[in-house]
């Protein structure tokens, strides 16, 4: 496994408190796994449960969204388990083997977004868009979610 540390591009806690989103940075501490990641994000308030949004090496990212007691996670690439802890735990909860074979296909929870807006569809056509990479795709789920400007601004993705 790959170490994580120089690699996270960016790990958000978003969440709306009283009907505003808000946008906090997660400390590497909580990305070693899913179990780790879920329980620091469920330490936040949120109007609809909290998402965590991270993302490794320009290559993949994970989504999770913790409401309650209950965990729902999305793996962009099912690939990157060969590799990387996290992503290697998100399949694990899954109950998914790794992968046997090089395609790059989402794992997990094609409906995360459903009740906030993008519907299974969209986010499968942004996920089939090759040339977009994590922080793009994932500008554009926060711009459709309401947030992004402040995703854009966290992730460095707004201009100077």
């Amino acid at each position: 496994m790959r170490d994580f540390e120089d690699a996270v591009d960016f790990a958000l806690a978003v969440f709306r408190e009283e009907g505003a989103w808000q946008v906090e940075s997660l400390t590497h501490d909580h990305l070693g796994d899913l179990e780790t990641l879920a329980g620091a994000l469920g330490r936040f308030p949120g109007d609809a449960g909290v998402l965590g949004l991270v993302a490794f090496d320009e290559d993949y990212f994970v989504v999770v969204r913790v409401t309650g007691p209950f965990t729902r996670v999305l793996l962009s690439d099912l690939t990157a388990a060969d590799e990387w802890e996290l992503a290697s735990s998100v399949l694990e909860s899954l109950g998914l083997p790794l992968p046997d074979d090089d395609d790059q296909v989402p794992a997990g929870d094609l409906e995360i977004f459903d009740d906030l807006g993008i519907s299974t569809l969209d986010l499968a056509a942004l996920l089939d868009d090759v040339d977009l990479y994590p922080d793009e795709l994932l500008s554009e789920v926060a711009r459709q979610l309401g947030f992004g400007p402040l995703f854009d601004d966290a992730v460095g993705l707004t201009p100077a």
